[in-house]
């Protein structure tokens, strides 16, 4: 059975964090065992871990190139783990798939955050012919280590016991045929997964149940809700307002407010978003400076800020609020608001002071199939990501708010200064279009007044002097009708469309 993940990548750790891979040189029963019981506990619902046998590691990087394992001793590597777990209470199997990775073998477990957490396991692993018996603790993730939890520890272990993180629960109310193969097979092939091509000529259940996305006893088997919200055209009719909608609101009034409301799947409602905000809400904004060779060019957001901000809203907001993630769009800042706020354990000045540290994720499921597609960052990485971005754009700080009760989250990505000083120039030249709908007479006028004032000229100059943003069609037209009538000549006569030519008064 393959995987859904690339192991190419994995080994690399491009998708999934390192404190969520372990390697191992060679199969070693205790610890691999103890390393199982770990992801299984799933101690800050990351979504379990993979252990990879047959791969040196160096610091925790993995080691090239890959030392791999016998390939006559795989068979028996593979009982040997099914024996061991058997060990673990209550029991629990990983998922094993025996691989090759640049020509050497290895043995890859996929562990999920178990069901019947929390699991404990034996301290010493003993041989079949031993009569000696071990103790059995339970086993937590710390960073990348794996480590016996103290007793404080394992009470909170114990508090987790059933508290099955919510995008990971089976859905009693909905059936394995309301997700879609086709958009299954889509996501396996964008991953570049192996079971990609075994998902085209397979039933639903049959690769949802390798991708662990159904649940429940054999006769009764259901979706969980991950599966849903990424396999199913209308992930809404199960989870009511699970979409994302921006507004563009121009004037606090509401006059002239817009909005685009983005339905379907997680990634693909996202993925629409983000592509809606790139086109028709991101500006650039490029200016010439007289002693710099390059141009300086800033934008009123940078997109990689909003792209983390929204994709973790995504990612972190919980589908039993029935409430959309909202984007709002004013001439001084973009807001991006997810409901609830963050976890307790980041405080008031952790929020003030932009350092946003989760000990706990909401939704392990979701996040996986995000990195898998590459659409967030590994863990706590998304905030300093914001910042950096809105630093290198020139753009004030983000800020980032909740309440008391946290109850809402809100992203405030303020607008790039140049862009607010440009909207004020816009208004002007919006007032001096509306005082230049003169007369052609008056036009006639204003342009003589302004060559006695000025000197000579280009068209492009007098426009600007009148209040054009531009060149306009009546401008064209009256100056050619004065040249004519010979209030005003050309520069150069002989080269009309120089693109040195002034105009000059006639006389």
């Amino acid at each position: 059975m393959a995987l859904p993940v690339n192991l190419y990548d994995l080994i690399h750790q491009r998708v999934v964090e390192n404190a969520r891979i372990e390697y191992k040189a060679d199969w070693n029963p205790e610890s691999t065992l103890h390393s199982i019981a770990a992801f299984a506990n799933d101690f800050d619902n990351l979504g379990g871990g993979y252990i990879i046998i047959g791969v040196e590691e160096n610091n925790g990087r993995p080691v090239f190139p890959l030392k791999g394992i016998d390939v006559n001793a795989i068979d028996d590597i593979e009982k040997d783990i099914l024996n061991k777990c058997n060990l673990i209470e209550p029991r629990y199997i990983p998922v094993v798939e025996p691989s090759v990775v640049d020509g050497k073998d290895v043995i890859l477990l996929w562990v999920p955050g178990g069901e019947n957490r929390p699991y404990k396991c034996p301290d010493k692993v003993y041989g079949v012919k031993s009569k000696e018996k071990s103790e059995k603790s339970y086993y937590i993730r710390k960073s990348s280590n794996t480590v016996k939890a103290n007793y404080l520890e394992e009470r909170e272990l114990i508090g987790l016991a059933r508290n099955i993180p919510f995008d990971d629960r089976i859905n009693h109310h909905a059936e394995i045929a309301d997700m879609r193969s086709s958009l299954i097979s889509e996501f396996l092939h964008t991953v570049e997964s192996e079971l990609y091509e075994g998902s085209l000529n397979r039933t639903v259940e049959e690769v949802a149940t390798d991708m662990r996305l159904v649940g429940g006893p054999t006769e009764l088997r259901k979706p969980i809700n991950v599966g849903l919200m990424f396999f199913n055209e209308r992930p809404d009719s199960f989870f009511p307002y699970s979409r994302i909608e921006v507004v563009d609101k121009p004037d606090p009034t509401g006059i002239g407010m817009r909005e685009r409301v983005f339905t379907g799947p997680l990634d693909r409602q996202l993925r629409d978003a983000l592509a809606y905000i790139k086109n028709y809400v991101i500006a650039e904004y490029v200016t010439k400076v007289s002693d710099r060779a390059e141009a300086i060019r800033v934008f009123n957001w940078p997109y990689r800020a909003v792209e983390e901000a929204l994709s973790n809203a995504v990612y972190h907001r919980s589908y039993q609020i029935h409430e959309p993630i909202t984007v709002t769009v004013s001439p001084e800042k973009m807001e991006i608001l997810s409901l609830p706020g963050p976890d307790r354990s980041i405080s008031d000045d952790d929020l003030e002071n932009r350092v946003l540290i989760s000990s706990r994720y909401r939704n392990r499921r979701i996040g996986d199939f995000l990195k898998e597609l590459k659409m967030v960052e590994g863990r706590n990485t998304g905030v300093p990501l914001i910042v950096s971005s809105m630093k290198n754009n020139g753009s004030d700080l983000p800020i980032f708010r909740t309440d008391e009760d946290r109850s809402y989250f809100r992203v405030i990505l303020p607008i790039h200064p140049i862009f607010r000083d440009k909207q004020n120039l816009q208004q002007d030249i919006t007032k001096q279009r509306e005082s230049v709908r003169r007369s052609r007479k008056k036009i006639k006028k204003l342009i003589l007044e302004i060559l006695a004032q000025n000197g000579n000229l280009s068209m492009g100059e007098i426009a600007v002097q009148l209040g054009y943003a531009r060149i306009t069609n009546t401008l064209r037209s009256v100056i050619k009708e004065m040249i004519n009538d010979g209030e005003v000549k050309l520069l150069y006569p002989d080269k009309p469309n120089s693109k040195l030519q002034k105009i000059c008064l006639a006389s």
